[in-house]
């Protein structure tokens, strides 16, 4: 997608003060229970998402959306959280590292997990599970909004997974997010640096109004 500064920005800072940032600022995006297959790698980038739904006697296919999906892409698949069949796999992983796309997130779980570890490439997902997808469900859609749990994430909205789990950030508000994030991040860094030079915790922390960092409204 070339040069995305904002993402570009975004890669340094944790999902945990992104989501504090949300929390300030009011807006959803914490995503809970999808967490890494491998909690050294991260992913940044933005959404290109598809809805998944269950099959029926008309048939239908798990899909073949991955040739459009661009490098630097982080596929976003909402499997309705379904624990019982994947929608990701070895195939997928190989072709998407190859061509660099930048993760994958799934709201269900995947199968194949030993190729994305000797690959590192980075998959979020709620579990791990053999069976397949087919005959089971199919693709209805790519390129819509669709929901991580209870978060919408919409093409191009900004994704970024660590090894705390995921935070969605809406296209439109994601530079205001960067903004309060690196406030909070530098708060915390002066709380650490007063800690190194012999302070108190509960001094540094008051001094910096840590316990207000997250609350709406408040600034440090």
């Amino acid at each position: 997608m070339g040069n995305d500064d904002i993402v570009e920005r975004l890669r340094d800072i944790g999902t945990s003060t992104l989501s504090d940032a949300l929390d300030r600022i009011g807006l959803p995006g914490a995503v809970p229970g999808i967490v890494p297959f491998d909690a050294r790698l991260r992913l940044c980038g933005r959404a290109f998402t598809g809805q998944y739904e269950p099959v029926d006697d008309t048939g239908g296919t798990v899909g073949d959306y991955i040739d459009d999906v661009a490098p630097g892409e982080i596929v976003v698949l909402n499997n309705q959280g379904r624990l019982d069949c994947t929608v990701w796999g070895d195939i997928l992983t190989y072709v998407s590292s190859s061509r660099g796309v930048g993760g994958t997130v799934i709201d269900g779980v995947c199968r194949d997990v030993r190729p994305s570890l000797q690959l590192d490439y980075p998959v979020f997902a709620r579990g791990r599970s053999m069976q397949t997808g087919k005959d089971r469900v199919r693709l209805a859609d790519t390129g819509r909004p669709v929901l991580l749990g209870e978060v919408t994430v919409a093409p191009g909205d900004i994704v970024v997974g660590d090894a705390d789990g995921v935070v969605v950030l809406a296209a439109a508000e994601a530079e205001r997010v960067l903004a309060v994030a690196a406030e909070i991040d530098e708060a915390e860094d002066r709380i650490r640096q007063s800690v190194a030079a012999g302070s108190r915790l509960d001094a540094a922390r008051a001094a910096t109004g840590y316990h207000r960092l997250q609350t709406p409204g408040s600034r440090p």
